[in-house]
């Protein structure tokens, strides 16, 4: 069997975002763990904090998965308390996510810890590079690629 070159796996945009994105995902949930969050947990509330009662698959649009994962996330955190998950009266196949007041408290108490780690980060990675980075990001979400699309 042949090897694989290394230059592949060095160029590969695939594993370089994932590493990255599992090095600061442990970093923000490790941040997070006080309060009994992970970052992704986290990344919902905080949308629905700023958004009000959305869909499943509206969530799932703005934080850029697709609606099973969402459906799988949320099941803790309705568990918990934190939202709660209802069919719409408009359409009964819809599902709507609502934060609780539980949910926003949450949210509130672990702020300091996610502004604590970003703080870190961009002194660390440099507060420019950062806004590079995020823009750099934002643009991915535009190569039209549709990963979710049925």
């Amino acid at each position: 069997m042949a090897a694989v070159s290394m230059d592949g796996a060095a160029l590969c945009n695939n594993l370089a975002l994932r590493k990255a994105a599992r090095y600061l995902g442990a970093a923000y949930d490790k941040a997070l763990a006080p309060v009994g969050l992970r970052g992704t947990q986290f990344s919902i509330l905080q949308k629905l904090s700023a958004h009000g009662e959305t869909t499943i698959t509206g969530l799932a649009e703005v934080i850029a998965m697709d609606r099973t994962t969402m459906a799988s996330n949320l099941k803790p955190l309705a568990r918990e308390g934190l939202v709660t998950i209802e069919s719409s009266a408009v359409d009964r196949r819809a599902r709507i996510v609502t934060l609780t007041p539980e949910g926003l408290s949450r949210v509130q108490e672990a702020l300091p810890l996610w502004r604590a780690v970003q703080a870190r980060f961009e002194e660390t990675f440099g507060d420019a590079d950062a806004a590079r980075l995020r823009a750099s990001l934002g643009a991915v979400l535009e190569t039209g690629f549709e990963p979710w699309a049925e």
